[in-house]
């Protein structure tokens, strides 16, 4: 069962006990990603979960990544379009630590000057080895054209000019604006006791207070985005042809999302999906075909990936437009549901 408590300064703390296990899974959520970002400051958010790893005034970056090796556990994060992440997986035993670790580099962080200039360059080569990725890139380019003007459309990673602009007051101005205790989720599962982790957040965190920028809405976060219809070609010298097809599909909350997350595997999201079998098994025309989809707060989408040949893009083109017309016209045999739902059960088992 999981458990929740509401600190008060409006920090949530989630968990589940899972006694039978060695291990803890834990991860600080912040509600904050490339989202909230104006169009000067895209990729500040991700560049600032780079600089959280950096050093505190209590330990060098070093001092950070050899702590969590000494233990054998996992240090990281991620940044994501509304979320941004810092989690650690480590034996039961050692969840003290990670706690202290994670806490520390969330309040105490420095933003040393030498260190963002170092990670400056890190994150340049990020987004170069990203455009030198064609099968990747070709996701940005579709956020780009499907969300066009509107914030969820920019990479996480921010444009090189914008990269290259930020200077260490800017980090911790957007860092205060948004690292707010009302928008801060402490997840966690395995082996702990709710109330201990509790307890030991509220001793760490229960002091942070907000602001009273908090209460307001960000500027870039309060309107639903349109979504743009058209063919949107970008021209590159490659030997392949990456292509991307998306309609509307259903936000987080949404009453049939469970049902859209099965919908999405049985159309590509496995071997045995309708988009893999049809168009690589039967036909040879892709290497790479699969289908995806992604829900924010307010909007989501359902997504075709193929890559194929030039010569071929027509007709893979056609072979997506008729799977999505049979599933649209209700062509789905009980047979596959039960074998998609299968495939989904025991993947989150394992």
């Amino acid at each position: 069962m999981f458990a929740k408590a509401v600190r008060a300064n409006g920090i949530r703390v989630v968990s589940q006990e899972m006694p039978d296990h060695r291990s803890v899974s834990l991860g600080i959520w912040v509600e904050n990603g490339s989202r909230h970002e104006s169009t000067t400051e895209n990729g500040i958010s991700h560049f600032i979960e780079h600089l959280l790893f950096k050093g505190t005034e209590r330990r060098s970056a070093v001092q950070i990544a050899e702590e969590m090796d000494a233990i054998g556990g996992v240090l990281n994060a991620f940044t994501a379009k509304e979320h941004t992440c810092y989690y650690a997986k480590i034996l039961d035993e050692d969840l003290p630590l990670a706690i202290d670790l994670l806490t520390d580099i969330f309040l105490h962080s420095v933003f040393d000057g030498d260190e963002i200039e170092r990670e400056r360059s890190v994150i340049l080569q990020e987004i170069s080895q990203a455009e030198d990725t064609p099968d990747d890139y070709i996701h940005d380019l579709f956020s780009l054209d499907f969300f066009k003007d509107h914030p969820l459309a920019r990479p996480i990673c921010g444009r090189a000019e914008t990269v290259n602009s930020f200077r260490r007051q800017d980090f911790l101005n957007f860092f205060k604006s948004r690292y707010r205790p009302r928008r801060v989720v402490v997840a966690a599962a395995g082996h702990l006791r709710h109330e201990e982790l509790v307890q030991a957040f509220n001793e760490r965190l229960g002091s942070v207070r907000d602001s009273a920028l908090d209460g307001q809405v960000n500027a870039q976060d309060g309107d639903v985005p349109e979504m743009q219809s058209g063919i949107f070609p970008h021209n590159k010298s490659l030997e392949q042809a990456h292509l991307c097809l998306g309609v509307s599909g259903v936000h987080q909350t949404h009453p049939q999302r469970y049902t859209a997350y099965v919908l999405n595997t049985l159309l590509g999201g496995g071997m045995s999906s309708r988009l893999f079998q049809e168009i690589r098994e039967k036909r040879g025309k892709a290497y790479s075909v699969y289908s995806f989809s992604s829900s924010y707060k307010d909007v989501g989408y359902l997504g075709v990936y193929a890559g194929t040949s030039l010569e071929w893009v027509e007709e893979v083109v056609e072979l997506i437009l008729k799977e999505l017309k049979e599933l649209a016209a209700g062509d789905i045999k009980n047979e596959e549901i039960r074998r998609t739902q299968g495939q989904l059960v025991g993947s989150m088992m394992l």
